[in-house]
């Protein structure tokens, strides 16, 4: 499908907003253990909102919303994903979840192409945070990892995950292919 330029980055994803059933306790998890910042809170109608967000350009990336019901048996969000920059604030990350009461479910992962931890919120919702790594390998695909092992025994053990599979290639061939058939490029 080819798509005129000025279309091609006419629709980015901005921001995500859930309900929940304990407003206060729920963004004292994203303040305190994800280190979002809370920029504004009110009512609109009946509903309770807070807007949280770690990027200053960004007003809100998440909106906490009450109005979830009490009966709800599972939470129908099946994950929210946030990357991070390199394994060592991976680390950190799982140290501050870990470390929280609230955080159940806690799993390190590789998916060959990115190292991530996995957790429910005090709310049961999943979170995933995440690494790139620099090459591709096709999904869906999860082993287990160690993120107690240094950073190179952890990234050889990715690599060595993502090249047995057979699609495997650079991150940036596999960019350059996704840029031509979404109609980035010719």
């Amino acid at each position: 499908m080819n798509r005129p330029l000025a279309q091609r980055n006419s629709l980015v994803f901005s921001h995500m907003g859930f309900y929940v059933r304990d407003l206060e306790r729920m963004a004292r998890f994203y303040r305190d253990v994800l280190c979002f910042f809370e920029t504004d809170r009110g009512d609109l109608g009946a509903v309770q909102l807070i807007f949280l967000s770690r990027d200053p350009q960004e007003h809100h990336q998440i909106v906490l919303a009450t109005g979830r019901p009490a009966d709800l048996r599972f939470s129908v969000i099946n994950q929210i994903s946030l990357r991070v920059p390199d394994l060592t604030t991976l680390r950190e990350v799982h140290q501050r979840v870990s470390g929280d009461p609230d955080v159940t479910e806690l799993v390190c992962a590789t998916h060959g192409n990115a190292i991530s931890i996995y957790f429910r919120d005090p709310e049961g919702n999943r979170l995933e945070v995440f690494v790139d790594m620099p090459w591709y390998c096709e999904q869906p695909l999860r082993e287990p990892i160690d993120l107690n092992q240094s950073d190179e025994q952890v990234m050889a053990a990715a690599q060595a995950l993502a090249r047995s599979r057979p699609r495997f290639q650079s991150r940036a061939d596999w960019v350059a292919d996704m840029e031509r058939l979404m109609g980035y490029r010719d």
